[in-house]
């Protein structure tokens, strides 16, 4: 089960995350300061900055924030891993796959902003407990109110609109408290992030996406791809057919192959 926390919508409220995770950090680092001293030791100070509770708190706080701030920290422990501390990649790497959902009343209110009033007329049943959660949505399976099993992406409230700010501000802070490797230019990193967030955030541009990807590959064996519900489908409400699937780890072989070519499979339709 996903933790559950309220999602810090306005682009204040995220900006005053951000100023606490910047006070933890700091208080950390003086209190390690003031242990190694206590023990007889000299520390620099980025070992001061960079602790494993530190590592552990920005995750945390990131994971909490979700939207682009947790997006930075993927990113940073995809395509700069290598040349940041193995301490700090190891806790950011756990941000690709450990996001916290909304609660119920954030959840609900997100969805009668989207659908209005009386919006679970539509359906049969719908699991507010959500399937997954990652950095701009969390997915709720639902039974339509016509018998069809849907898996339904919401878009975490306000998440488009601090975008660019979300990027800046957790930019601005790595680089204050220098977990950032200097001589490492990441800026066009960082900018390309923002444009694909905001792709990303845009669920009617991915559902034009979904319908052409199904149109070329529909009619060949061995695909079954999900069909978009138009009815329910907006800008911040993504609403497909849900079908069952398994992590493509889990088809590796002894020797780490495929179990069978996903890969080639898909190059052979381009």
């Amino acid at each position: 089960m996903a933790k559950s926390s309220p999602l810090p919508g306005h682009r204040l409220s995220r900006l005053l995350h951000l100023g606490r995770l910047a006070g933890g950090i700091a208080g950390g680092a003086l209190g390690e300061g003031a242990r190694q001293l206590a023990s007889g030791q000299r520390p620099k100070a980025s070992d001061l900055l960079l602790t494993p509770a530190n590592a552990t708190r920005l995750a945390e706080r990131l994971s909490q924030m979700r939207g682009a701030a947790m997006k930075v920290g993927q990113l940073l422990s995809m395509e700069a891993g290598d040349f940041l501390p193995p301490e700090l990649t190891a806790v950011l790497a756990r941000l690709r796959e450990d996001a916290h959902s909304m609660p119920f009343s954030q959840l609900t209110a997100a969805l009668t902003a989207t659908w209005g009033s009386g919006w679970e007329k539509r359906f049969k049943r719908f699991a507010f407990e959500p399937l997954a959660a990652a950095s701009i949505g969390q997915v709720h399976r639902a039974l339509s109110a016509d018998g069809r099993d849907l898996a339904i992406k919401v878009q975490y409230p306000k998440v488009r609109q601090s975008i660019d700010s979300d990027v800046d501000n957790v930019v601005g802070m790595l680089r204050l408290f220098r977990l950032l490797p200097e001589g490492l230019e990441l800026d066009e990193l960082f900018a390309e992030a923002k444009q694909q967030l905001h792709a990303e955030a845009d669920y009617l541009a991915e559902a034009g996406h979904m319908d052409a990807y199904r149109q070329r590959l529909a009619e060949l064996p061995g695909f079954d791809l999900p069909r978009v519900d138009r009815d329910l489908t907006t800008r911040d409400v993504l609403a497909m057919d849900y079908l069952e699937g398994e992590e493509l780890a889990d088809r590796l072989d002894r020797e780490g192959r495929m179990a069978w070519p996903v890969a080639s499979r898909l190059f052979d339709q381009t």
